[in-house]
């Protein structure tokens, strides 16, 4: 399974990095998982904290999994995620790899790059508690469950729920024991409810 993390500037390190973290940490213990983050130019982004981000390659269209982390949407400010859904090149990238069948995943405010590609009619979707009524206002099915899984479209809840977005795509991959086992690794327990939608 490729895993692959897009980051911009702005976004919100730990919503990208703790899911590279629990993909690394599959990988090591053997399952058949890469992961790398991607940046739409290949080049080095600056998160939301500070952090700088190198040695991305660009998009590319080998993804089975997407993860779309969000960043600086609850300010309202032109930065993060509102700016990548501006510069419009994020969306219809996760558009096509929607299109040819990768899984696509949103982490906290990341759901509004996925509500700019077209993948949230008539899907329930979740994110940070302070921007669901924004998600709502788009029209969008928002609820407040932690990870909400509609099949190939999942989303999250705020920041931390990205380890329980990870886990649960490494049970429905490779089992509960294998997910148990990074969970393990990580030392950290998995919160919240799982909401599985049949569309």
């Amino acid at each position: 399974m490729n895993v692959v993390i897009p980051v911009f500037s702005g976004v919100e390190e730990l919503d990208a990095v703790g899911p590279f973290e629990v993909f690394g940490l599959a990988r090591a213990a053997g399952m058949d998982v890469n992961v790398r983050m991607v940046s739409c130019s290949g080049e080095a982004v600056t998160g939301f904290h500070g952090l700088q981000i190198g040695g991305l390659g660009g998009l590319g269209d080998d993804a089975d999994c997407v993860i779309v982390p969000g960043g600086a949407w609850v300010g309202g400010r032109e930065e993060g995620v509102r700016l990548a859904v501006r510069e419009g090149v994020l969306a219809p990238w996760i558009a096509a790899c929607h299109a040819r069948g990768a899984v696509v995943a949103s982490v906290c405010t990341g759901v509004f790059l996925l509500h700019a590609a077209g993948l949230l009619d008539g899907v329930p979707a979740t994110t940070h508690h302070l921007a669901l009524e924004d998600l709502r206002a788009l029209g969008v099915n928002a609820v407040a469950d932690r990870v909400v899984d509609a099949g190939r479209v999942l989303t999250t809840g705020g920041i931390a729920s990205g380890l329980d977005l990870s886990l649960w795509i490494l049970e429905r991959e490779f089992g509960k024991d294998a997910a148990g086992l990074v969970e393990n690794m990580l030392e950290y327990q998995r919160q919240g409810s799982v909401l599985k939608s049949a569309v």
